[in-house]
C-alpha cells in the first residue's frame, strides 16, 4: 500500500478536480489527526485520500461500490471498512469503530464547510480563517447546506472532542496543503 498508487486509484475513478482535491484534503486532515495520535500517517493519509472512491463514478452506489474497487486494487478489509465507514447512517451500515475511522467520518464533511467559509473570505484561505468564522458558518444552516452537520456533531461526540478543536485542528490541516487544494489564497 502507497499513497502514488492509492493517487492513481483515486484519479482512475475521480476525474473532477474539485473531488479530487476534497480528497487531498481529507488526505491532509487524516494525516494531521494520525500524527496527533501517533499513529500510521501513511495508512491514515491513504484512507482519506482513497474514502470517496466510488463517488463520482458510481453515486447511488457509494460506499457499496468501494468494496469491490478497493478490493480489485488489493487492498485489506481494514481500510475497506475504514472507508465505508464514513458513510455510516447515510449510505452505509458499517459502523465507525476505530478512531481512525470517527476522524474520517466527522471530519470529511467538515472540510467542506471550512472549505466553504475559506473561499468566501476575500483572502480566499485557510491561512487567515479562524475557528470562530467557520463556527458562525456552522450554524447557518443555509450556508453550504449539503454539510451535514449532525454527522460532524454526532463524529466530534464519539471522538470525544468538542467542535472548536475539530474546526481548529481540521483548518490547521488544511493549511499544510493549502496550495494543493486551491485555498492558499491571497493573505
Amino acid at each position: 500500500m502507497n499513497r502514488e498508487d492509492a493517487y492513481a486509484l483515486l484519479c482512475r475513478y475521480t476525474p473532477s478536480d474539485a473531488l479530487q482535491k476534497h480528497a487531498l484534503t481529507v488526505e491532509a486532515v487524516m494525516r494531521h489527526f494520525a500524527h496527533r495520535q501517533g499513529e500510521d500517517e501513511d495508512y491514515w493519509g491513504i484512507v482519506g485520500l482513497l474514502h470517496d472512491v466510488d463517488y463520482e463514478m458510481f453515486p447511488d452506489q457509494h460506499c457499496a461500490k468501494a468494496p469491490e474497487l478497493l478490493r480489485e486494487a488489493g487492498y485489506g478489509e481494514d481500510v475497506i471498512h475504514a472507508v465505508c465507514s464514513h458513510g455510516w447512517q447515510l449510505c452505509s451500515d458499517v459502523e465507525p469503530t476505530l478512531y481512525m475511522e470517527k476522524v474520517l467520518y466527522a471530519l470529511d464533511e467538515l472540510t467542506g464547510l471550512i472549505a466553504a467559509t475559506a473561499v468566501m473570505r476575500p483572502s480566499k484561505s485557510v491561512h487567515d480563517l479562524e475557528t470562530s468564522s467557520v463556527k458562525k458558518k456552522f450554524k447557518d444552516k443555509r450556508f453550504a447546506a449539503g454539510v451535514n452537520r449532525d454527522v460532524v456533531v454526532r463524529g466530534c461526540e464519539m471522538l470525544g472532542i468538542c467542535l472548536d478543536e475539530a474546526i481548529g485542528e481540521t483548518i490547521l490541516a488544511m493549511r499544510a496543503v493549502a496550495p494543493a487544494i486551491g485555498l492558499e489564497g491571497q493573505v
